[in-house]
């Protein structure tokens, strides 16, 4: 554990996250327990516990028969770490800078829709925790709070925007600048999800929040939308099952968009934000991050929704790979899928990721203690992430590249 008298404390450059260990297990001296386990399967369970079936479903559900999840978390079993030996990690530093925002370490809130369903306060606690932490968080146009609010909440936290791209090109315009005016200055477009996947569960029990009138309020919230709903004859007061639909049916809308548009939105993006960056999130073919690359896009997000869009995918890791072979040196790079620990954040990072976004983990702890959940959750990965790089030898973040892995079949070669 880390020694809380640690001479070297305050010469480092980000703080000893791995304190966090120490102070759990000190908790019993002063009449203390540890929140919960977060160990990933143990979190998972106690937060299907917390949580109502549709909520469970909704985090859980994967498409198909969750093949392509499955291949996610087997693709980091295969790459295995190499540690080195008498490294001075004592000053190690696990920061990183994307887009012109100095981040705690290269670690992310992924961008997760209709908070409410895991916590009355939707996405606002999990905001709060980011800005703290100052780990960057991405606000995802399916979210059930107000852009304004989410901000609010993110006070001064580096914060991006994840842009669902309605057939609406005015409405599409009104929540860019929303987003823009609140200080999202990075747009994430997502490429993989016109509509949802194919999720047994969710078909089979009717789970679609918004049609319940759940979880609707960015859209209900919006000065364009709100005169969709005026012409359309919808209050959304006395009738929020038909404008959570309206809604939804305007972000998932199941009508697919091509790369002729893409100079659009860039064009538009970058005259509301002044010239900031744009990317793409759902990467996962070298041909697809070519013509990324060629259109101009600042970044892109490999990745595969985490299994929950096209079954029996590639999974990400392996993806990221065969992507950063191609064009690691010509665009910013980021992995999101999969991620349940630091080792998981280690291994993107040395297969060429230059930062990593994580959902689930912080949605269990959400769904099962709120803000505080997420607060525990994230610093235990922080802490995690220190002490792997302590223990393992790195000095800080540029160091984990190729070399630091090996793979799990060589050693049977």
């Amino acid at each position: 554990m880390s020694d809380a008298n640690n001479p070297n404390l305050d010469k480092r450059s980000t703080p000893q996250y791995s304190l966090y260990q120490r102070e759990n297990f000190w908790k019993p001296n002063t009449g203390e327990v540890p929140l919960f386990n977060t160990e990933p399967g143990k979190l998972e369970e106690l937060a299907k516990e917390k949580l109502t079936q549709g909520g469970w479903y909704y985090a859980s559900s994967n498409a198909g028969q969750s093949y392509t999840h499955l291949a996610n978390r087997q693709a980091f079993y295969r790459h295995r770490i190499i540690p080195r030996q008498l490294v001075d990690t004592n000053l190690r530093d696990t920061s990183t800078s994307i887009f012109g925002h100095k981040a705690s370490a290269p670690i992310g809130f992924a961008p997760i829709g209709i908070n409410k369903i895991y916590n009355p306060a939707g996405e606002i606690p999990v905001a709060t925790v980011a800005k703290e932490l100052n780990l960057p968080y991405c606000l995802s146009t399916a979210g059930s709070n107000p852009i304004e609010d989410v901000a609010a909440a993110n006070g001064q936290g580096p914060r991006f925007y994840q842009l669902y791209m309605p057939h609406d090109d005015e409405l599409t315009v009104s929540l860019l600048t929303r987003a823009f005016k609140s200080g999202f200055d990075v747009c994430i477009l997502t490429t993989d999800t016109w509509q949802l996947g194919w999720r047994h569960d969710d078909v089979a029990t009717s789970n679609y929040a918004f049609y319940r009138g759940i979880g609707a309020d960015l859209g209900l919230s919006d000065p364009v939308f709100q005169k969709r709903l005026a012409a359309a004859g919808i209050d959304p007061k006395k009738d929020p099952e038909k404008a959570g639909a309206m809604w939804i049916d305007n972000v998932w809308h199941g009508r697919a968009w091509s790369w002729e548009k893409i100079p659009w939105l860039i064009k538009t993006w970058k005259e509301i934000s002044n010239g900031r960056p744009f990317c793409l999130k759902g990467i996962q073919s070298v041909e697809d991050a070519l013509k990324a690359v060629e259109m101009g896009c600042d970044g892109i997000v490999v990745s595969n929704h985490a299994g929950r869009q096209v079954d029996g995918a590639i999974a990400s890791l392996d993806a990221l790979e065969n992507i950063v072979a191609a064009v690691g040196n010509k665009t910013y790079i980021m992995y999101d899928s999969g991620i349940r620990g630091a080792s998981d954040v280690a291994k993107a990072l040395a297969l060429g990721a230059k930062f990593v976004w994580v959902g689930r983990l912080w949605v269990w702890g959400l769904s099962i203690m709120g803000e505080l959940g997420v607060r525990h959750v994230m610093k235990s990965l922080l802490a995690d992430f220190d002490i792997f790089m302590n223990v393992a030898g790195f000095q800080n973040v540029g160091q984990i590249d190729r070399s630091a892995l090996g793979k799990f079949n060589s050693y049977f070669d």
